[in-house]
């Protein structure tokens, strides 16, 4: 675990932040407006509506002390005339308030219930993306950075969504009224609040900008954090054993520490924001309370939008008003900097994820039941039949070819990474029911060719064919229910004993399960557990030994009931007298089918009608296993001692 090429992929140069964050802004909100974009505008509304409805004060603020408390103090009104004006525009005011109150219960509940269906809808697309995207995306990418995707980035989408955008919104609304409004009162109080709020949005770019840059590479190093412990807690035996402990800590500390100095400088620049905006606004508040009283000392006429007229004290107070709400509403806005920042990253990386190439499968055979008719020729059927064929349509022909497990390689070379070749000119064959082993140092290929068949990758050149078609013309799907496998890495889920023996054929009956268990001498111990099949398995069956969970994994191959079988190393984790006891299940499984076996134990492939041996990629031997011995090769070694396998 090298922290130096993966801190400089979470600190690569972000020369576009601000194009970047734009575009990633506009992407949550395509997708949100693609999603409810009815809802959406209802509840842009009633944001505006119930933030308009905040400025009801300050508008109103000057009507009341120009036209009634200044008539009132010099006496130009009676008590009764001052009461008539003054009930009429609270009366006013209390419906905007109203109206305003009711939109901001809309819009609240609205927004709790958009957000969740919307993130909802986010990780379905991005689950389902997963799931359709190729092995060698896992290969690359740690467990713990694509969680953080579901969980860190998702989130911070969430908080843009549920909060920042609404506040942009809303404040955005109320500075364009705001604006107008001060315009109507006077020009001259309205330019000193424009000066300032130009430097504000100076201000705001300056740290913005600087904080955006940290919160990207955030981002990414959470996910790299999350990624190395996820790796840790999945290793934490190996790491005990060899007594590793200190160096896991001082490398996590590394990650850690960047992650730690990340979030500081991004923290750190986006919180200077808010203390030195609202210094602004105070000094602006000060500025235009000594202005504006000494225009109204000096009798300056007021320039407005509606042309000159007198200046009134109502003005200046309520204008006072408007500019402490201006720019806190532009504070508020530079403080949502952070949250934007964060979305904007989260996004990027799940639409990243989204952007991935699928699995490519371009075949176009399908796998179907059949039966035979009364001329004894094969037709296709819905019902079960335990007779399955290709479904060729070429043309507007059908043709159907039954599956018999005959594969094939011819002149195969492979790379996963396009420079290392690591199947060099494979050439072999399986007939229907023959038993094929493959044994070799470990990194000689055994296991690349069992990820070939199966079509986990796609080779460079030659061919592989399958009951003598190319299995790049065969779909995935269909071609994969044509094969069973067990691996030597066992992976069960959170369910019952039976929830994972189902797994290989999700409607398979008790009775099939049951049988499938015994076959695989796995239904003793089963019986054995509190619950017997109905026993729940969690954290990958944590509560078996490494053997059972062999054990269910070949009951899970032998419910599948596949014509064709791979077995990479099925029985490593299973003890002798075990072994011996499966291998008596699996002898009646295999009958009639196709079984490629990868072992290091050479005493289980004795019995296979063919093995090849694989050195660097090639293949140096093939035979059965007296041929082997009577060639006195590489296998004749193997097998008496005088090399082992590595």
């Amino acid at each position: 675990m090298k922290m130096k090429g993966n801190i400089k992929t979470a600190t690569g140069h972000y020369a576009n932040v601000k194009g970047q964050t734009f575009k990633n802004i506009g992407r949550i909100l395509k997708e949100l407006w693609h999603f409810a974009h009815f809802r959406l505008i209802v509840l842009f509304i009633c944001v505006i509506l119930s933030s308009l409805s905040q400025t009801t004060g300050a508008i109103f603020m000057a009507q009341i002390i120009n036209n009634v408390i200044e008539p009132a103090v010099s006496g130009g009104q009676t008590f009764t005339e001052m009461s008539k004006v003054l009930t009429k525009y609270i009366l006013i005011m209390a419906s905007i308030y109203t109206v305003g109150l009711i939109a901001n219960i809309l819009y609240t509940q609205l927004l709790a219930i958009l957000v969740q269906k919307f993130l909802n809808h986010l990780r379905k697309l991005t689950f389902d993306k997963m799931e359709k995207l190729p092995i060698k995306y896992f290969d690359t990418h740690t467990h713990g950075d694509i969680m953080s995707i579901y969980t860190n980035d998702i989130d911070a989408i969430r908080e843009f969504v549920s909060s920042s955008l609404i506040s942009v919104v809303s404040s955005g609304s109320i500075i364009i009224a705001l604006i107008f409004i001060m315009m109507i009162y006077s020009i001259y109080l309205a330019l000193i609040v424009f000066v300032a709020a130009f430097f504000m949005v100076f201000v705001s770019k300056k740290y913005g900008t600087r904080a955006s840059k940290y919160f990207v590479k955030q981002q990414k190093a959470i996910g790299n954090v999350e990624g190395f412990v996820e790796e840790a807690m999945i290793g934490m035996k190996v790491i005990k054993v060899f007594c590793h402990e200190e160096e896991i800590i001082e490398e996590f500390d590394k990650r850690n520490d960047y992650l730690k100095t990340c979030s500081t400088k991004a923290n750190t620049n986006g919180n200077i924001l808010g203390p030195v905006v609202g210094n602004i606004g105070n000094i602006l508040y000060a500025i235009v309370a000594v202005l504006g009283v000494t225009l109204v000392i000096q009798k300056v006429p007021n320039l407005t939008l509606i042309g000159l007229i007198e200046f009134e004290i109502g003005y200046v107070v309520s204008f006072l008003g408007m500019a402490r709400q201006f720019t806190r509403n532009i504070n508020n806005i530079s403080m949502q900097t952070n949250s934007i920042v964060m979305g904007s990253a989260g996004a990027s990386r799940v639409y990243d994820l989204l952007g991935e190439e699928d699995e490519c499968d371009e075949g176009y055979v399908t796998l179907t039941n059949a039966k035979y008719d009364e001329s004894n020729n094969l037709v296709e059927c819905k019902e079960k039949t335990g007779i399955w064929v290709w479904k060729k349509v070429v043309d507007g022909k059908t043709e159907l070819i039954k599956l018999c497990g005959d594969i094939r390689m011819n002149g195969v070379y492979f790379s996963y990474d396009g420079n290392k070749t690591i199947l060099k000119d494979i050439n072999l064959y399986a007939f229907p029911g023959q038993r094929v082993a493959f044994v070799g140092a470990t990194g000689a290929g055994k296991t690349t060719i069992t990820n070939l068949i199966n079509r986990f990758y796609d080779i460079q050149e030659g061919e592989i064919t399958y009951d003598g078609i190319d299995i790049k013309n065969i779909k995935k799907d269909d071609l994969r229910k044509s094969l069973s496998i067990v691996l030597q890495d066992t992976n069960l889920f959170t369910g019952t004993v039976k929830d994972n023996i189902k797994y290989g054929k999700l409607d398979a009956t008790d009775e099939e399960v049951y049988n499938a268990a015994k076959t695989a001498n796995a239904y003793d111990f089963i019986m054995r557990l509190p619950n017997g099949f109905d026993t729940m398995l969690e954290s990958d069956g944590a509560n078996l030994s490494q053997g059972q969970r062999q054990l269910l994994s070949i009951a899970r191959a032998a419910i599948a009931d596949a014509p064709v079988m791979i077995m990479d190393e099925a029985t490593s984790s299973i003890d002798t007298r075990t072994e011996a006891l499966v291998q008596e299940g699996t002898n009646k499984l295999m009958m009639g089918r196709t079984v490629f076996f990868i072992a290091h134990r050479l005493s289980t492939v004795k019995k296979c009608d063919v093995i090849m041996v694989l050195e660097n990629g090639v293949i140096i031997e093939r035979g059965n296993h007296q041929e082997l011995i009577d060639k006195k090769g590489k296998y004749y070694q193997l097998y008496t001692g005088v090399f082992e396998l590595d």
